[in-house]
């Protein structure tokens, strides 16, 4: 019989909320952590606006060895894994080493160590090596940062797919449960609101550059024009349900179906892949599109890209089939963090039988979408969660009530 991989524990760290209980008190009444960029000075800049997360002090987090080789996603990171494990009561010096993985994601993150391993370097005349290092920190920091601060040496990988890796990262780490590991640390935080992080994302041309926190970001709404970018995500502990049960764990709700696709050519007329993922998601939980209490978008605030989105979700659930609701409108799009972040989010609205609002939209009618734009009270035993990377990335997870 396969493994139930479940959720014993979360750690969030979004700009309206450090820990489960602040992040989710915030979100269910709709406040926003969108704001001017303090970071760095963003008046040269095109978009201004940014999801930043005030009041964490890596000090009162991590110890200060850990300070000087690690950049702020890696602290993040850090202490939401923390806080996850503390919400699982687990406590990972009482078990075996290789009975407890890290898969983690990464997309956005590490620009902040690489801006500073270049300025560093590059005075010594050493800009290759130090590109070389910056982009090995990249894609490695978070999985490896987190295994050997926690002592977990069982299977470890970061996945790399834009904003679906955070969804794929969850996904793999449910394959390493059900093959026998007893213990996974998952999910994703992001983090690069720095100068060579913003330019790097204004080159994909998506971000809004409108200066009014309430008309920023507006996916599916006619007015629609970009995103804002964020920083922040969350991290879960999955454990197979066999395990939780015998150490009378909490269990947040099960991972309980997956799909991923990707796009066709681009100019090819053929149907973007979204859909399918739903599909391969809604078959693998072996559940009808009517079980469905909820759908997570990803919200790119694209008009065309809203369009498919839409148009993906009517297809499986009808018009106005389901309600859709986008929280990420109090945080931005956080990249790598933002499906993880969903994830969280979902889970915390099935234990309060709430779903958040989606804040500041208007929606387009052409959408045919019943859009959550007030926070709405209703049983939640089953949510879906949406992720789309740049590129055709496509990831959809279903979770339930356990």
């Amino acid at each position: 019989m396969t493994a139930r991989a479940v959720v014993t524990g979360l750690g969030i760290a979004a700009p309206n909320g450090l820990g489960a209980a602040d992040y989710w008190g915030n979100t269910r009444s709709g406040k926003s952590g969108i704001g001017r960029i303090t970071r760095f000075d963003p008046a040269g800049y095109p978009a201004k606006l940014a999801g930043e997360i005030p009041g964490f002090t890596a000090e009162d987090h991590l110890p200060s060895r850990l300070l000087p080789q690690t950049d702020r996603m890696t602290r993040l990171a850090l202490a939401a894994t923390d806080w996850a494990l503390a919400d699982a009561n687990v406590r990972p010096d009482e078990l075996p080493a290789f009975d407890m993985g890290v898969v983690t994601a990464s997309s956005s993150g590490g620009f902040e160590f690489g801006q500073g391993e270049l300025e560093a370097l590059w005075s010594k005349g050493s800009r290759y090596v130090s590109a070389y290092q910056s982009f090995a920190w990249f894609y490695a920091v978070n999985s490896g940062q987190i295994s050997i601060r926690n002592g977990m040496k069982g299977p470890s990988s970061v996945v790399v797919s834009d904003q679906a890796g955070g969804l794929d990262a969850v996904a793999q780490a449910r394959r390493q449960i059900r093959r026998g590991t007893r213990l996974v640390v998952s999910g994703a935080i992001d983090a690069s609101i720095c100068p060579w992080g913003w330019v790097a994302q204004l080159a994909g041309g998506r971000l809004s550059t409108v200066e009014c926190v309430d008309r920023a970001y507006l996916p599916f709404d006619a007015a629609a024009a970009g995103h804002v970018p964020g920083e922040g995500g969350a991290i879960v502990v999955l454990e197979s349900e066999e395990s939780a049960r015998r150490r009378g764990a909490r269990r947040y709700g099960e991972i309980a179906g997956y799909g991923a696709t990707f796009d066709p050519r681009p100019g090819s007329g053929r149907e973007p892949g979204l859909r399918r993922a739903i599909e391969l998601a809604l078959a693998d939980a072996a559940a009808d599109p009517g079980d469905v209490d909820v759908v997570f978008a990803d919200a790119a605030a694209v008009p065309e890209l809203d369009r498919a989105e839409a148009a993906a979700i009517g297809a499986v659930f009808g018009p106005r089939g389901v309600p859709v609701t986008a929280p990420k409108t109090m945080t931005g799009r956080l990249y790598s963090g933002a499906g993880p972040l969903d994830l969280a989010t979902a889970l915390l609205s099935i234990d309060a039988g709430l779903i958040p609002p989606t804040v500041h939209v208007d929606p387009a009618p052409g959408h045919g979408l019943d859009l959550v734009v007030e926070r709405r009270a209703a049983p939640v035993r089953s949510a879906l969660v949406l992720a789309r990377g740049e590129g055709g990335f496509n990831s959809a997870l279903l979770v339930r009530a356990a």
